[in-house]
């Protein structure tokens, strides 16, 4: 039987005494429906009374704020955090799906904490499949192969729980939505960088006007993708249709022209 910790407003008076001294980890991923950039997954370990205050979901958070919780996160000694970035290739591998790669990567990144090998507590992790029990039990797949390569002697105390939501009334989840999310946020600045010839890249999300036209722009340039783009997505479909038909207008309003 779980006991669930419900968490408001993310202060740590609402956690009880046993939560506060027991070992826990917390995670979550950013980026997983953007057409641009990879995916970052992120795992938290401490224990609910060590985070900043402030803590809360990445979502309802301002990007400053954010930058101040992950400084606060990552300076403070009993704190462990571990990342997993999982990149373009890899997402739009035809030989797997995006449940199974987020999963991976919630383990990868739990893993990825330093001092992994010793610990013995609860796991929670923001379920993204719309079944938390199958989501729970891949998770514990995943981390069963990970704890196998590193060596988790104790892997079997280990109790995990995933479920939806866990980001906004988990303490932990949410300190690794924002790590996760301000990782996220420093690839795009990269990628941004990179291809700045081509004008902003936006939020990288398919709804986004920014993005959009900015695959427009290295599409009618280059004739093809950008790397960075996720080519398995339907709105890449989309975009080369549409850049495809507005060349041939072009041509025909060339032939025309000529003509007359």
């Amino acid at each position: 039987m779980y006991i669930y910790v419900h968490v408001h407003a993310y202060t740590t008076d609402f956690v009880d005494a046993a939560s506060r001294m027991s070992p826990r980890i917390g995670s979550d991923e950013a980026g997983k429906g953007p057409v641009l950039g990879p995916m970052v997954c992120a795992a938290v370990s401490a224990s609910p009374s060590a985070l900043p205050d402030g803590i809360d979901d990445s979502k309802r958070l301002s990007a400053s704020t954010r930058e101040r919780l992950q400084e606060a996160l990552e300076s403070h000694t009993a704190i462990e955090i571990g990342t997993a970035v999982i990149p373009v290739a890899q997402i739009d591998n035809p030989r797997t799906d995006m449940n199974t790669i987020t999963v991976n990567g919630h383990a990868a990144a739990i893993a990825d904490i330093d001092g992994i090998a010793e610990f013995g507590g609860t796991v929670v992790a923001d379920a993204s499949d719309v079944s938390e029990s199958r989501f729970r039990t891949r998770l514990e797949a995943g981390l069963s192969d990970e704890c196998e390569a590193i060596e988790v002697s104790n892997r079997d105390q280990w109790r995990i729980e995933a479920r939806h939501g866990a980001d906004t009334d988990d303490p932990l989840v949410a300190a690794a939505s924002v790590i996760a999310k301000v990782r996220r946020d420093e690839q795009m600045t990269t990628l941004a960088e990179t291809y700045d010839t081509y004008g902003p890249i936006g939020s990288g999300y398919p709804s986004d006007q920014t993005t959009r036209s900015f695959l427009r722009r290295y599409i009618r340039a280059n004739g093809e993708i950008p790397a960075c783009a996720r080519r398995s997505w339907a709105t890449v479909d989309d975009i080369l249709e549409s850049v495809e038909q507005s060349s041939l207008f072009d041509l025909w309003d060339l032939a025309l022209t000529t003509h007359w």
